[in-house]
């Protein structure tokens, strides 16, 4: 009998496309789903998978659609689930509130359910750095606490994870939640800083530079993530612990104004910079403590800014060319 597939959901986002590709490079089947919907181009999501991952079987699929979750998870009978649909975005969740109550909190819901009902031995999810909000104190660590969050996708994030907490302990259902920290790299979200600051420089537009660049963030590659996602995967919870949560992060924050200087040296000219405000909702720093990680998989980021921002940059300029 053949082995089910693994679910990846959100897999032709950033992370779900590269976790793809790296399960089908060592041989697992994949079955993705994603909604392709528009909070960025979805040509971009379409120019991503055909690039990384061309052969996966991708379902156009919302989290909010139970019914047709229902039937993919009986036509398939995963064992193993990577969820990493979301609505994405601090600063969007300002305006569009409904979209992560649906996406993140219902569809998160969802999701549970059928790896309760189905028989999803391990259920690996995508939480966010930005949980740690107000209350903690870098480097975070997952013992910190989580209920001072500045956004309202923090909020469902942190919401994700007492969930699975939840049916872990109820129901016996081994969940693994990963904090991300900035992932940026070829083929990365362009509502993010990475992609934002590259094509402006690359095309001399001005960039926002927010709290008059006294940021920190703990930028973390692609790469680094996928190896991350799947040491996760491989290494699911004992039944005395069935719910765990891991940093993923790089463990080394970045200066706004060194992470910039690096674009500038890639691109081959300077930004021009327009120093604003503190955003609502963003945080001044964020830093990974990925002890816990590193015993549990071996967790071990490889990859400095100066190594990754050049391959982002040269990324924007041959796919973007003028449009950058």
């Amino acid at each position: 009998m053949p082995t089910s597939p693994i679910l990846v959901t959100g897999a032709a986002g950033f992370i779900g496309a590269h976790v793809c590709r790296a399960l089908q490079a060592r041989g697992d089947a994949v079955v993705g789903l994603d909604s392709y919907n528009d909070y960025y181009d979805p040509q971009l999501k379409r120019d991503r998978v055909a690039a990384l991952c061309p052969d996966a079987d991708i379902r156009t699929l919302d989290l909010t659609d139970r019914d047709g979750l229902a039937a993919l998870f009986d036509e398939l009978q995963p064992t193993r689930v990577v969820h990493l649909a979301a609505q994405a975005g601090v600063r969007y969740s300002l305006s569009h509130p409904h979209a992560y109550v649906d996406s993140n909190l219902a569809g998160f819901v969802n999701m549970l359910e059928l790896c309760r009902h189905r028989g999803v031995q391990h259920l690996v999810y995508a939480s966010s750095s930005s949980v740690y909000g107000d209350s903690a104190t870098p480097p975070f660590s997952e013992d910190q606490r989580i209920d001072q969050p500045r956004s309202l996708y923090a909020a469902t994030k942190a919401a994700n994870e007492l969930m699975a907490h939840t049916y872990a302990h109820l129901y016996g259902l081994r969940a693994t939640g990963l904090r991300f920290f900035t992932v940026y790299g070829p083929w990365g979200r362009p509502d993010m800083a990475p992609l934002l600051f590259s094509r402006a420089v690359l095309a001399g537009r001005p960039i926002e530079v927010f709290n008059h660049g006294r940021m920190r963030r703990d930028f973390t590659y692609i790469d680094d993530i996928v190896a991350g996602v799947l040491g996760a995967l491989g290494h699911p919870s004992a039944d005395e612990v069935p719910h765990r949560v891991f940093n993923l992060g790089n463990h080394t924050p970045v200066e706004l104004e060194r992470f910039i200087a690096v674009i500038e040296g890639a691109a081959g000219r300077p930004a021009q910079k327009v120093y604003q405000p503190m955003q609502p909702g963003d945080m001044i720093e964020t830093m990974a403590d990925t002890a816990r990680a590193r015993a549990a998989f071996g967790f071990e980021p490889t990859t400095a800014i100066e190594a990754g921002l050049p391959r982002v940059v040269a990324w924007c300029r041959d796919y973007f060319g003028d449009r950058a």
